[in-house]
């Protein structure tokens, strides 16, 4: 008996749009087909011409049906973390004068019990984690169906964005022909794969380096807890190359990718590099060094903003550290720089599947990986979220996969600004620390541990 089930995650980046297929059966996840298309339509990870994007989608969308043999009609999309909210919720509901069994449809009441509060009309619920639910005042109950009470209470934290962001997305996937199945937050789903079970609980900051925009995010417990974006990326590398060097865009891209460096001090002077000019007959040439140079200054740049949120909350004494990802952190000697500015340990993650081995695939495997291990009650509280309803047996809804080849503007602000985080109590910690290190563990316990 086959009892496989089919993931397609769609990650819209600035520069390029991934499809990932992946097939789950018996507990495991293998990937059958990747799709990329050049982006179109979409600004510092924010699509601004909802046309353009959807066609983008559209062939990439195509190019994974052909690997995979599928046709595809329902996807799983992240949700970039621009001017991100976290806030912690809490529903009651009362289940019934007289002691009856909790069922799905309590579940979701307790959940949109939980939801209403004043939410400013220009943002939207993207996800709701429930925490743990709470049956008659017995607690820490993870899936309280079957039980018997007369009174359900939830405790989660609610993830908002602005209207506009979310709005564009579904409106170009459904151009597009398509439906979503389940919207995350990308440094969620980004979690999923490149931090081991250790830092996902413990507490990690992952650097997502994409082309538009870096963008900073503190996981603890499982759990997204800040979220901080920096307005620069790989973009501003190229049109740094550019403008010192005197050459066009697409030069200075090939110059970032097969030379550059993230280290002038790691980097060749010997050996001399080939650029064509503008203006000039004959191409200059330059050393490796010099180009390394340009590439590290931007990226020390970005570095150095990005640090002022993170020790603000206290992130960068988490035993996790930090783990770089995304298009950009291919980039040779990023790490060495990241530890010299951050002075914490930092990695890099690189998916190992077969045609995926380069960071920028990361979220589109994040994102199947994410929808794979949805529970029962993750996948109630997404259909809360999205309004749909829910199968009355149980069931996930199922992405549309049929086994054969089917052919078928919003500025951002030009300056970071950290996202606020969730507000938690201070709880005390067992883990004896000295001096300045006491203090900020403390720091960031008091704002983030539940």
């Amino acid at each position: 008996m086959d009892n496989s089930e089919f993931f397609v995650g769609l990650d819209i980046g600035t520069n390029s749009i991934k499809v990932v297929v992946a097939e789950s059966s018996d507990d495991r996840l293998s990937i059958v087909g990747v799709g990329s298309e050049r982006s179109e339509g979409v600004s510092r990870g924010v699509i601004v011409d909802i046309d353009k994007a959807a066609n983008a989608i559209r062939r990439a969308i195509k190019k994974a049906e052909t690997q995979a043999n599928i046709s595809i009609r329902d996807v799983v999309v992240g949700i970039s973390a621009n001017m991100l909210q976290i806030e912690k919720c809490q529903g009651m509901i009362a289940v019934g004068s007289q002691s009856k069994e909790i069922n799905e449809n309590d579940v979701r009441q307790v959940m949109l019990a939980a939801m209403v509060q004043n939410l400013p009309s220009e943002r939207e619920v993207v996800s709701l984690i429930p925490k743990q639910f709470s049956v008659d005042g017995f607690n820490n109950i993870r899936d309280p169906r079957g039980m018997i009470g007369v009174r359900l209470e939830m405790t989660g934290i609610i993830y908002t964005a602005p209207k506009t962001i979310v709005h564009n997305t579904k409106k170009a996937i459904q151009k597009a022909g398509l439906n979503i199945i389940h919207k995350v937050i990308s440094p969620m789903a980004l979690s999923q794969v490149v931090l081991n079970d250790g830092e996902s609980d413990f507490g990690a900051v992952i650097i997502d380096m994409g082309a538009g925009q870096t963008t900073a995010s503190v996981v603890h417990d499982h759990n997204l807890k800040l979220s901080t974006v920096d307005f620069e990326g790989g973009d501003y590398v190229t049109h740094d190359i550019s403008v010192v060097l005197n050459t066009t865009v697409d030069n200075a891209n090939q110059l970032k990718l097969y030379y550059g460096n993230a280290s002038a001090d790691k980097s060749t002077t010997d050996e001399n590099i080939s650029v064509e000019v503008v203006g000039k007959n004959e191409p200059t040439m330059i050393s490796e060094e010099y180009l390394a140079e340009i590439i590290e200054a931007r990226l020390n740049q970005i570095f150095t903003r990005l640090q002022g949120p993170l020790e603000d909350a206290g992130a960068l004494s988490l035993p996790g550290g930090i783990v770089l990802t995304g298009g950009v952190a291919a980039t040779p000697n990023v790490e060495d720089l990241a530890r010299k500015i951050f002075d914490v340990k930092v990695r890099s993650y690189v998916p190992t599947q077969m045609g995926m081995r380069y960071p920028s695939y990361s979220l589109g495997l994040g994102l199947v990986t994410y929808a794979s291990r949805l529970n029962d009650i993750g996948v109630i509280a997404d259909n809360v979220v999205n309004g749909a309803t829910v199968d009355p047996n149980g069931g996930r809804p199922q992405p549309q996969v049929v086994p054969e080849t089917v052919q078928q503007s919003m500025e951002q602000p030009e300056k970071p600004a950290p996202v606020q985080d969730e507000q938690t109590s201070q709880e005390e910690t067992t883990t004896p620390e000295k001096g300045k290190k006491m203090s900020k563990f403390k720091d960031f316990w008091s704002r983030f541990f539940d």
